[in-house]
């Protein structure tokens, strides 16, 4: 295969095996050597593709987190649908919180974010990504105002951020423990702030 982005692939059969294959290992070698040890020969490796396919495909460590991202932002996401602006944003939270603290999903979390710290492609993949997610998110806002819950005008993005922006700064910048009544009280912030329209734009 020639041109296109790294990582770019035609759906189904072997080439989509191939592909959820190096996702895979690029997760799991993320995770574990985080992104100053992602090569492309321990992709490779531990994915059972052969390492010319991976580099004709992905040529380096910045397409195998780009695709990662991509498969990732196109997979299914539980957007909450509780029927009230504080039960969906709690929900947001705890979904927040669950990336970054789960046994299996934290260290891939962290890894993607300290990539994007080192790598300006890694921090357009992730930027991409987040964004994805955030205009998935801001739907439970729109709803809240259709509602009558907030008033019009309110920055929906801008409520999903002021909710789950404490749990990032918790595990990112102070190190202090993050947990459910931590992310529930994000939440409630969020909530408090929308209706009293202080994220009007």
């Amino acid at each position: 295969m020639t041109g296109g982005a790294p990582g770019t692939v035609r759906p189904g059969g072997r080439t989509a095996r191939v592909r959820a294959a190096v996702r895979e290992a690029t997760l799991a070698e993320l995770a574990e050597h985080g992104y100053a040890g992602l090569t492309v020969d321990g992709v490779a490796a531990r994915s059972g593709v052969h390492r010319t396919t991976v580099y004709r495909r992905w040529r380096n460590p910045d397409g195998l987190i780009a695709d990662a991202l991509e498969l990732a932002a196109a997979e299914p996401w539980p957007v909450p649908d509780t029927g009230d602006l504080d039960g969906d944003l709690r929900a947001i939270a705890r979904l927040v919180l669950t990336g970054l603290t789960d046994p299996a999903q934290g260290p891939v979390t962290r890894a993607f974010v300290l990539a994007a710290a080192q790598s300006a492609a890694a921090a357009r993949s992730l930027h991409a990504f987040l964004a994805r997610r955030l205009e998935q998110a801001a739907a439970v806002v729109e709803r809240a105002v259709a509602r009558g819950e907030a008033p019009a005008g309110t920055d929906a993005a801008e409520v999903v951020r002021v909710a789950v922006a404490p749990l990032y700064y918790r595990v990112f910048v102070t190190g202090e423990p993050v947990d459910r009544a931590a992310a529930d009280r994000a939440a409630a912030s969020a909530a408090v702030a929308a209706r009293a329209g202080v994220l009007v734009r």
